[in-house]
């Protein structure tokens, strides 16, 4: 995909996670980025609107600048910003996203294209409960093990910024250790949800099923608790020939 394409692409996903009828972000919440090469990607810039985010708001970004930093820990506020400055390709652009850090991780994962982060209402609803690991950790219906995965990656609260996103890569990894694949979701407690995949349908469809799980999550609750699908059950979803059929007709 060449440049310009991955821009609009970039742009199409924000301007549709970013209308502020789907409940997943208003104002300047959220940021998406886009992989343009080995060493290269774009992300939104700090402040802007995702409904509304124009070619100038998608800063491209250097992935040698800011990787390292994952495994530094004595960095300042000041410094981390110095960097966050150093690593625009272009020095004119806009300041990039302080959530910068952890989409340079994430675009850096075997296969991974485009990530969305949105604070979903629905999903908070249950990230800012005591109910949100096991939210994380188990499914409830089958289209959710297709769109998201058989599990979603947990992160509990930590500073956004540096330490948010060495923790985001910890989790991540530990999950992939285990799992043997790369995970769709990332939900991060008291804050909000990361999608990834390969393309920016992949990106949206985990979105808007985690979105959905969450709201039938939270029904559910107020019926008398969710019952959760089996590990046999999610292990037979996951596996199904049709469901791959699907998962390749939904570009996932």
């Amino acid at each position: 995909m060449k440049n310009t394409e991955k821009i609009h692409s970039m742009l199409e996903l924000s301007h549709f996670i970013g209308q502020e009828h789907r409940d997943l972000a208003i104002l300047g919440e959220g940021n998406t980025s886009a992989k343009i090469d080995d060493e290269t990607f774009l992300v939104k810039a700090s402040g802007s609107c995702l409904e509304s985010l124009g070619e100038d708001d998608a800063v491209a970004c250097r992935f040698d600048t800011l990787l390292p930093m994952l495994d530094e820990n004595d960095i300042s506020d000041q410094e981390i910003e110095d960097r966050l400055l150093a690593c625009r390709v272009d020095p004119n652009a806009k300041k990039p996203s302080v959530e910068t850090l952890f989409h340079a991780y994430l675009l850096s994962l075997p296969g991974v294209e485009f990530v969305g982060h949105t604070h979903s209402i629905a999903v908070n609803q249950i990230l800012c409960s005591t109910h949100a690991e096991k939210f994380a950790t188990n499914r409830l219906f089958p289209d959710e093990v297709v769109c998201c995965g058989t599990r979603s990656v947990f992160v509990p609260y930590v500073d956004p910024g540096l330490a948010l996103s060495q923790v985001i890569r910890e989790k991540t990894e530990a999950f992939i250790n285990e799992m043997g694949s790369t995970p769709r979701v990332i939900l991060l407690q008291n804050h909000g949800l990361i999608t990834i995949g390969k393309t920016p349908g992949a990106v949206k469809a985990a979105m808007l099923m985690a979105h959905k799980a969450a709201q039938i999550f939270v029904g559910a609750a107020s019926l008398g608790g969710p019952v959760f699908m089996s590990d046999a059950d999610v292990d037979r979803i996951a596996n199904r020939i049709d469901e791959h059929y699907r998962q390749k007709a939904l570009k996932l």
